[in-house]
């Protein structure tokens, strides 16, 4: 069933029955898309993947989000990173400890590791007050107008009304020892007639969201002619008399209302109710891998979808910028103020969080010094010109080449489990920048192999877990593999960022129909296709393979592509190899795609092998 072998394979369906199939489906799907649906739109459950409900995504999970500068993403979880693995670069903070680290990274990688120790302030630790945080005025302590005491002041103060949003308050409850973070932010409180409060000199207030504490968000305090109220919370408990029947319920096990799932705000604490959604309520952002974020997110000048397009089409240098003229809404959005003078009164430590981003590692793969014309087939296609696809290269075993693979940096191919053996090691060449294996050019480069390594669990039954490693030779005296022509194509840490129907490309030097030869390398493109078990039944495993074609068969991987890459470029053109060419049936006809090994499910097992640095485009 592989792309050596694929034309040999007899399909357990018939054609009769496989129409018999399409036909049942189509039916199903008609007589499920003609249900009356509301006219205002879908129902609200209906804006929520179920299917992805059951994975418990939160703001800890990197197949959806970027870890924070001081986690890194292993198997699919952000966990901490160890305070030495922090840019050194960075100006001293206090935590609650007493303690100073030499970098604000340096102190949340410690907190990481140690929740109880918490930012104080910017600087060195001094004698003097520490950051406070009181609800006053509420019935019970976990409820009331907020008062804080900042570092530097002497006295205590209230909040504006119009910065504070359910982000604020989910990280003022999270500071007081409310892990569920808050409940609402709208409850009236009996205020003492006796007290006057100018709320015209209260303290505005902006969280990223991603605080353990409220002493991490940026304190500003601004004249105004125009009052403002005071921010109010009520703080969410286990026992809080909440109806379940009509909610969401968060992966912290909080409740929420329906409505509020999907509309770009983080009302759970731990964005569960942002990360699987199909579309976003009213102006919020939804990203390709299923997320909405705030409108206001895009086009900031920092990505917040993982598929990058939050920063895409945006007009040179528009950006989003705090200023004193703007405050936000309790609904998350903002409005104009009047604003007459603005200080702000403590660092602004979410500017320093896209400063440490910019000092981490950063990876080259994946992008071409050239570009080209996309044209049409592997089969019947035209033939790739030098530099089109600089991570292909040929496996050439005992005089024949057999396979392709794919360049990933270092001295690291990526192929398939049933191309290659350990034990040949030695019988194989890796051909890098070939066009024509029967004209070779000049460009040509051979690489001698010093290892393979084989999937653990491939089956070669099944074609589970159908990826290998082949370690290339390092030339005498030098530390790394050298290749001019050759780019190395990125590796998917996440299997949300390519989804069905994008387009992608195909390519290698398999056989045409009707099992001719083919010389030249060809490429083409397929579209990703979802659900791949109707054309596969019992035989398609979807967290392990990945499905691509065309509806009329024209292009397809064939034999000798096998171990070749299937690419996708994301929204700034960076190529990622979204799988490797393993089995199909039939090359080239309707209803019998390509299946290739889905490689973002093996992000972890192939940077055990190579590095982490190697591959991890983000989170090193």
């Amino acid at each position: 069933m592989d792309r050596s072998v694929r034309w040999k394979v007899t399909a357990p369906y018939s054609s009769s029955m496989r129409l018999a199939h399409l036909i049942l489906l189509l039916l199903y799907f008609h007589l499920s898309s003609s249900r009356s649906t509301p006219a205002s739109g879908p129902p609200q459950e209906d804006l929520v993947e179920q299917k992805c409900l059951l994975r418990n995504y939160t703001h800890h999970s990197c197949n959806k989000v970027f870890c924070l500068p001081w986690q890194k993403c292993i198997e699919g979880t952000c966990i901490c990173k160890l305070p030495y693995q922090c840019p050194k670069d960075g100006t001293p903070v206090c935590a609650t400890n007493g303690r100073s680290y030499p970098t604000y990274c340096h102190q949340k990688s410690f907190e990481c590791l140690h929740p109880e120790i918490k930012f104080s302030n910017n600087g060195t630790c001094t004698a003097e007050g520490k950051f406070n945080v009181s609800l006053i005025y509420g019935n019970t302590k976990r409820e009331g107008i907020v008062q804080v005491k900042l570092v530097d002041q002497d006295e205590k103060m209230f909040i504006c009304k119009n910065s504070w949003s359910m982000t604020e308050a989910n990280v003022a409850c999270l500071h007081l020892g409310y892990p569920q973070g808050a409940r609402g932010i709208k409850r009236r409180f009996n205020i003492p007639i006796s007290l006057r409060i100018n709320d015209t000199e209260c303290l505005h207030v902006r969280c990223r969201g991603v605080e353990t504490s409220l002493a991490e968000c940026t304190f500003t305090k601004r004249r105004t002619k125009t009052p403002h109220g005071l921010a109010r919370v009520v703080c969410y408990t286990q026992d809080a008399d909440f109806p379940t029947s009509q909610s969401f319920q968060c992966v912290n096990g909080k409740h929420i209302p329906q409505e509020k799932a999907c509309d770009g705000v983080n009302d759970c604490g731990d964005q569960s109710d942002e990360l699987c959604c199909k579309e976003c309520r009213g102006t919020a952002f939804h990203c390709k891998s299923g997320v909405c974020i705030p409108n206001e997110s895009k086009c900031n000048g920092e990505v917040d979808c993982i598929t990058s397009e939050d920063e895409s089409d945006c007009e040179e240098g528009r950006q989003r910028k705090i200023h004193k003229g703007l405050a936000r809404s309790d609904q998350g959005g903002e409005t104009e103020i009047e604003t007459e003078e603005t200080e702000m009164l403590t660092p602004d430590m979410n500017s320093e969080i896209k400063r440490i981003k910019s000092l981490l590692p950063k990876l080259s793969c994946g992008i071409k010094r050239n570009t080209h014309t996309r044209r049409k087939r592997v089969i019947g296609g035209k033939p790739a010109e030098m530099g089109e696809y600089p991570w292909q290269v040929a496996i050439k075993d005992s005089g024949k080449i057999t396979c392709g693979g794919i360049y990933i940096g270092g001295c690291w191919i990526l192929t398939a489990a049933h191309c290659v053996r350990p034990s040949r090691y030695h019988n194989y060449q890796v051909w890098t920048a070939l066009l024509d294996w029967l004209k070779p050019n000049s460009e040509l480069a051979v690489q001698r192999v010093s290892r393979v390594i084989v999937h653990e669990k491939y089956n070669g039954a099944t074609y589970q877990n159908d990826i290998a490693l082949i370690e290339m030779r390092k030339l005498p005296g030098k530390k790394e593999c050298e290749l001019p022509r050759s780019i190395p194509a990125c590796v998917p840490w996440s299997p949300y960022l390519f989804q069905p129907n994008d387009s992608c490309i195909v390519s290698g030097w398999g056989r045409e129909k009707g099992n001719q030869k083919v010389y030249s390398l060809r490429w083409g493109e397929v579209n990703l296709i979802g659900n791949c078990s109707q054309f596969y039944p019992g035989r398609y495993y979807e967290k392990e393979m990945q499905c691509a074609g065309t509806s009329d068969g024209s292009i397809d991987a064939c034999k000798g592509d096998s171990g070749g890459p299937l690419v996708c470029n994301d929204i700034n053109n960076v190529t990622y190899v979204w799988g490797i060419v393993s089995w199909g049936e039939n090359c080239g006809q309707p209803e019998f795609p390509g299946v290739y090994t889905r490689v973002a499910n093996y992000f972890d097992w192939i940077s055990y092998h190579v590095g982490r640095s190697l591959v991890s485009q983000h989170n090193v």
